[in-house]
């Protein structure tokens, strides 16, 4: 849904694995919108080439997500999927102004343990609702066991 919405603008993905996630991004994104996704391993990055083979709207780049696409920014939707997932200021530099970061995987604060440091101090949600430059929000999948986080960014 995010990636059908950069018309005319580019989205970067960190962690491309074999390709999957970008091949749904793709499948999504105007034909005058471009995606660069990173891999860090050689070998999933070919598998990854072969699945987006022919769409030369992707480009498939082996190396550090995190400094390929520093190199390449401002995008319109960033997918940190993995690979410098960690600094979440950096991805947010990554964005133009009404651009958005996403960040799957996240579990639901409702299923962490009781007791769990993560309830009260999650550096991962912190990083999202604490940076003054995103709105964001915490989307909560139909599974109601996995969540995302979805910023955009404001100023």
């Amino acid at each position: 849904m995010l990636a059908a919405g950069c018309a005319g603008g580019r989205i970067g993905e960190l962690g491309t694995g074999v390709g999957i996630g970008a091949a749904w991004m793709a499948s999504a994104m105007p034909a005058d919108c471009e995606l660069i996704t990173v891999e860090i391993d050689e070998q999933r990055a070919a598998a990854a080439r072969e699945v987006l083979a022919g769409d030369r709207r992707v480009e498939v780049v082996t190396g550090d997500s995190l400094k390929v696409l520093s190199g390449r920014a401002p995008f319109d939707l960033v997918f940190a999927d993995g690979g410098g997932g960690q600094d979440k200021a950096a991805l947010v530099e990554l964005l133009r102004v009404g651009g958005r970061l996403v960040v799957d995987d996240v579990t639901p604060q409702e299923l962490l343990p009781p007791g769990d440091p993560f309830r009260a101090d999650d550096p991962k949600r912190n990083a999202f609702f604490d940076d003054p430059r995103l709105v964001s929000a915490e989307v909560v999948l139909p599974d109601l066991r996995n969540s995302l986080l979805v910023g955009t960014r404001v100023r």
